[in-house]
């Protein structure tokens, strides 16, 4: 699957999305532990990511070949500042029709937009991969990512008052979100 396209950050700056690319491997991976480090609201921390830098331009290769899942890099001034990505639920037959979105900003260019563009970006892909339906948990104290899910046309399915145990802020409410396509 393959997207690329150039959108006017709310400062007047470029921001290209694209496909994730093998050559990315680097600073994705920066990008990555940059993000999880900078907010409590993603699923991981930086000292728990299982991929190294090689294994990261693998998966990119692969996400980059794929024909239902993608992994799309924000990138202003030739620098990755976010990434989110669609991946299926399974293959069986009875999941098939599902992918799960994430997406990471960093917090410096938060409130810009790319938030926001990054998750219609992956809404066109998941529609372009033929899924029927689109899901992904939130953190219920990120009010940001819930306006722009919201705003998208995510609904709320369901909650688990202890869906993250949080480092810093003991358990976490997790709100479970779906996007019929």
């Amino acid at each position: 699957m393959k997207y690329n396209k150039v959108i006017m950050l709310k400062n007047g700056i470029e921001c290209c999305l694209r496909n994730g690319m093998e050559c990315d491997g680097q600073a994705v991976f920066d990008n990555f532990n940059l993000t999880h480090g900078e907010t409590d609201y993603l699923l991981t921390y930086p000292d728990e990511n299982c991929f190294d830098v090689m294994q990261e331009s693998q998966f990119l290769k692969e996400k980059s070949e794929s024909k239902n899942e993608i992994e799309i890099v924000a990138i202003v001034d030739n620098v990755v500042v976010g990434t989110a990505g669609i991946e299926a639920v399974g293959k069986k037959y009875k999941v098939r029709h599902r992918a799960e979105f994430g997406i990471s900003v960093a917090k410096e260019f938060w409130g810009l937009g790319i938030g926001q563009a990054l998750t219609i970006a992956c809404i066109e892909c998941a529609k372009v991969a033929g899924y029927a339906q689109l899901e992904l948990n939130v953190v219920a104290d990120n009010v940001r990512a819930l306006s722009i899910y919201k705003k998208a046309g995510f609904v709320e399915y369901g909650r688990n008052p202890k869906g993250f145990n949080s480092r810093l802020a003991g358990f976490q409410e997790v709100i479970y979100m779906r996007l019929e396509l």
